[in-house]
């Protein structure tokens, strides 16, 4: 339980501080998916240990888009928050994920899910 409460928490600052680099800000649902989205990389990696990070990515890539599709829909469809809006990018579903993003997410993983193996590491040190 401690592991994925670290892995959350790790998500959610991890995310939140990519937001803030990448727009200036970020609101307090980045920091929900960011923590859903590492966990969901974490698990994935864990699922396909001794595949090419090449399919980690690309299934890192479906689970963050749908990360996002499912909170877009709750934040910004039900709750109204319009924390982003993707409906003027070409291909999108909903203005909320659109392929630019989702290859963003796919290089993403790149990086991350990595990182979710060093962390992983790290706690089954002790």
């Amino acid at each position: 339980m401690k592991e994925w409460i670290t892995v959350y928490a790790v998500g959610s600052a991890g995310y939140s501080l990519i937001e803030l680099l990448w727009r200036g800000f970020t609101h307090w649902s980045m920091c929900l998916a960011g923590g859903v989205g590492f966990l969901l990389l974490y698990a994935a990696d864990l699922r396909m240990a001794g595949r090419a990070l090449l399919q980690k990515a690309l299934a890192g890539c479906a689970l963050l888009t749908g990360v996002e599709l499912i909170f877009g829909c709750v934040v910004n469809k039900l709750l109204k928050l319009d924390v982003w809006d993707y409906s003027q990018e070409k291909g999108n579903l909903m203005g909320q994920v659109c392929p630019l993003y989702s290859i963003l997410w796919f290089l993403l993983s790149f990086f991350v899910i990595p990182i979710g193996g060093v962390l992983r590491r790290r706690l089954h040190e002790n």
